[in-house]
């Protein structure tokens, strides 16, 4: 039991070591490109889901798969379908 106990430290500070990662420039600015990809990619599938949701299967995705991938989109940018119907 003091075992356990005694190993609780070790973790916190191999826990608090990973927190403090440095990335280099070039890494963050890597990051921050694949984000944006990721959300041109969902907020571009949107719109081809409500303009023309035929062609979702030609791009090889299912109608779940897509409205998955949507769903990942802050709510603001999800339902700008309910604001035009007013």
């Amino acid at each position: 039991m003091n075992d356990t106990f005694a190993s609780i430290p070790q973790l916190a500070t191999l826990v608090g070591q990973a927190s403090r990662r440095r990335y280099s420039l070039q890494t963050l600015r890597g990051m921050i490109a694949a984000r944006r990809e990721q959300i041109r990619f969902r907020w571009d599938l949107k719109r081809i889901s409500e303009a023309n949701p035929h062609l979702i299967d030609d791009i090889g995705l299912t109608k779940q798969q897509a409205e998955e991938e949507i769903g990942k989109l802050p709510f603001w940018q999800r339902s700008t379908r309910m604001w035009r119907q007013r």
